[in-house]
């Protein structure tokens, strides 16, 4: 799919321009195609921070969940990327009641999952953006405790990234930094593109260790 090759050169130029004209190119040539982009429709207004694009792309998405990075298995309620956006333009009280919804969403999921380290790590990120410090990291950390690295090589790293965002959005810098340390550091979905531009990221900007860590995040793993 052109939409998903030229996702590529956000994830690793940063630069979100060639699928933005990828996906403009098809909603004015294809309409009929444009709904099975909206994914990526979303992704590309997130890392310009376009509040309008990205209304208008969680629209096409329908009432379902919403899943962000395709590789994984972290489906977000839809009222969690409503509070998303919302706090792009620091809307509070916007961003609150749709946090609000999403977690009485989410927690329908953890009673049918409880175990499930995904659900509670979305539960985390929402508490986080509610300002549940403790609930937010201890739910983090159970989902990390749940698909550690060292038994799920490939969901372990998700766990992590999500626990940094956490730990980003209560205001732990330094945890935040010291999660991604270890996710950049191996094999993950994490790419320098979501952490230039994604705005999951925005706590941590102008922090020099973060910072730093962008930088780090532009050369390739390399596996020993």
């Amino acid at each position: 799919m052109k939409a998903e090759r030229a996702s590529v050169e956000l994830d690793r130029r940063a630069d979100a321009r060639p699928l933005r004209q990828i996906i403009d190119s098809i909603r004015a040539t294809d309409p009929a195609v444009a709904p099975t982009i909206a994914e990526f429709r979303l992704l590309c207004a997130l890392a310009e921070h376009d509040t309008a694009g990205a209304e208008n792309a969680l629209m096409a998405l329908g009432e379902g969940p919403v899943r962000l990075v395709r590789a994984n298995n972290v489906v977000f309620p839809r009222p969690f990327i409503e509070g998303l956006i919302a706090r792009m333009v620091k809307d509070d009280d916007k961003a609150r009641a749709a946090f609000t919804a999403a977690r009485a969403e989410q927690e329908k999921a953890i009673k049918a999952q409880p175990n499930y380290g995904p659900a509670l790590c979305v539960l985390g990120l929402i508490d986080a953006a509610l300002g549940r410090k403790e609930e937010a990291l201890r739910e983090g950390r159970r989902a990390i405790e749940l698909l550690p690295a060292e038994k799920d090589a490939f969901q372990g790293p998700v766990m992590l990234k999500y626990f940094a965002v956490i730990a980003a959005w209560v205001g732990d810098k330094d945890l935040a930094c010291e999660q991604l340390e270890t996710v950049i550091r191996g094999p993950s979905d994490l790419s320098y593109g979501q952490l230039k531009l994604m705005p999951s990221w925005d706590p941590l900007r102008g922090n020099p260790r973060f910072e730093k860590l962008v930088e780090e995040a532009k050369q390739p793993v390399v596996l020993k």
